[in-house]
């Protein structure tokens, strides 16, 4: 994504600088040595980063500075707390904790005032979410969540509501080619506000599987083969297919949940 001459917190934009992965691992093995000018560094070279993950909440009339300077604090903790034992990007590991921070942002600070246990019923909801997507595979209903956490079906749409952010069907989006298309184009019954972020995460994930482990999934999940199939064109049996499949799946979700 370019960036033309925008100014954030008295930043220039377009002269932010883009850290290389050698510069960036180079940097982080100094900033856990203590050398706080190499933590600078690394800070102003992934400022970008930053404005990259506040592209989808500019423009719903908070301020610009305000959400830069939260995006920081969230890239300064995931590097203060980065492991570089850890077979991870720092952009991997930093991108969830800068949007966290922005959403605790807006939370706790949004015009409109949601009630303790109201927010508080909404998290667990939302952990109930991601409890069951991951044990069934798909998106859960509403009432799988209620009976989850042993609520009343309304009760958990209300605490659902409260927790997203009204966004315009009209505001523009933008695709990897910079033409502009309109959220309205891209609503369906079911969405994730956190989507784009899973999938880096899966992607990321993905690519270190071992490469028989890869085809299989390519196979089931792109091209949407039985088990069988994928083992006659592999060559081992089913049951291998889906042991290996499985253990696909379970090492993805370690490696996102790390």
């Amino acid at each position: 994504m370019q960036y033309g001459k925008v100014e954030i917190s008295g930043i220039n934009t377009s002269e932010l600088k883009l850290l290389s992965e050698e510069e960036t691992h180079e940097l982080l093995m100094l900033t856990k040595q203590g050398d706080k000018e190499a933590r600078e560094k690394l800070i102003n070279g992934n400022l970008r980063l930053v404005l990259s993950v506040l592209q989808r909440f500019i423009g719903r009339g908070e301020s610009a500075d305000d959400l830069f300077q939260v995006g920081v604090i969230g890239l300064i903790k995931a590097i203060d707390n980065f492991n570089t034992d850890l077979n991870v990007k720092l952009s991997t590991y930093a991108v969830p904790m800068i949007l966290g921070e922005v959403k605790r942002y807006l939370r706790d600070y949004r015009p409109v005032r949601v009630s303790r246990s109201l927010r508080d019923l909404a998290y667990k909801a939302m952990q109930a979410k991601e409890k069951l997507t991951a044990r069934n595979q798909c998106e859960p209903t509403v009432e799988q969540i209620a009976d989850e956490i042993g609520a009343k079906r309304s009760d958990v749409i209300i605490a659902l509501e409260s927790a997203t952010d009204p966004v315009s069907l009209y505001e523009p989006m933008y695709s990897d080619s910079g033409d502009a298309f309109y959220l309205l184009d891209q609503v369906s019954d079911k969405t994730d506000s956190d989507m784009a972020l899973n999938e880096m995460l899966v992607d990321d994930a993905i690519k270190k599987l071992p490469e028989r482990e890869r085809r299989i999934l390519n196979l089931r999940y792109v091209q949407g083969k039985t088990q069988v199939e994928v083992a006659k064109s592999i060559g081992i049996s089913q049951a291998q297919v889906s042991r290996l499949e499985k253990g696909a799946i379970n090492n993805i979700r370690s490696m996102i949940e790390a």
